[in-house]
């Protein structure tokens, strides 16, 4: 790859381990020597608590070096990029104020493309190999700004009974914004809260085998404690605990998604 790639993580539905995908998969990529910028599209800031204290994130998002500042003010991005404690892994923090997003980007020139424009300069410059976009749980003209500033999409599904609820919709959004922004690509889907002993488990994975346009990662992420202790100690999994089935299958999903994205 001799570009920087841009990813979102997205997913209409709540709960599909969207956040805690894309902090881990960006971590994972830059234990591997990947240089990588993560973005907190997200009003609920889990992404930024994946690396920062809830008093450092509340305070980043109280101030003016956030990504709703930034596009308030339309403003490049690179001034906003915060380290983290960790090698060749950088952050663009959230606000609680992005619930009022939609309606400042309303009355926008070109709204659509408000955070692509923010970002270019960033992506130009070559300094990433990766930025990864955390998107909110809707559907709507935040999240197509978002996707108009991406190269691929990579959607976590939670396999549980409700877990697929709306994806359909999801995909149907999709459609919708590759009308503006055709070089948009769908990298994949990836199970998240699997638990292998339970029958519905494996009717996801027949499901998704009946839908052969639509690739699915063979990683899957399994149900794993140490997720929610890493998500209470501000660090991701496979910095918390190596040695993890979680943080294990991070680090092959990191891969796959790698591997995938160069072709």
């Amino acid at each position: 790859m001799d570009k920087t790639m841009t990813i979102c993580f997205t997913n209409n539905k709540g709960g599909s381990g969207k956040s805690t995908t894309c902090s881990n998969v960006g971590a994972a990529m830059a234990m591997a020597g990947k240089k990588v910028l993560l973005v907190d599209g997200d009003m609920q800031l889990n992404l930024s608590l994946s690396f920062f204290s809830e008093d450092e994130v509340l305070k980043m998002a109280a101030g003016e070096k956030n990504l709703y500042y930034a596009i308030g003010k339309q403003q490049d991005l690179t001034d906003f990029i915060v380290p983290t404690v960790y090698p060749n892994l950088d952050l663009i923090p959230s606000s609680t104020l992005m619930s009022s997003i939609e309606y400042e980007l309303f009355t926008k020139w070109q709204r659509e493309f408000i955070l692509r424009k923010c970002l270019q300069k960033i992506k130009d410059s070559g300094v990433y190999d990766y930025i990864l976009i955390d998107a909110p749980p809707t559907l709507g003209g935040w999240v197509m700004n978002i996707l108009c500033a991406s190269d691929r999409v990579i959607i976590p599904v939670e396999a549980s009974p409700w877990g697929m609820f709306g994806l359909a919709n999801m995909f149907d959004f999709l459609n919708d914004v590759k009308q503006i922004t055709p070089e948009l690509s769908v990298m994949g889907v990836v199970l998240t809260k699997v638990d292998t002993r339970k029958n519905y488990f494996k009717q996801t994975m027949e499901t998704f085998k009946e839908m052969p346009d639509i690739h699915l990662f063979d990683t899957f992420i399994r149900v794993d404690s140490s997720i929610e202790w890493s998500q209470d100690s501000s660090a991701p999994v496979v910095e918390f605990k190596k040695s993890s089935r979680s943080a294990g299958e991070y680090m092959e999903l990191a891969r796959e998604v790698m591997e995938y994205g160069s072709r």
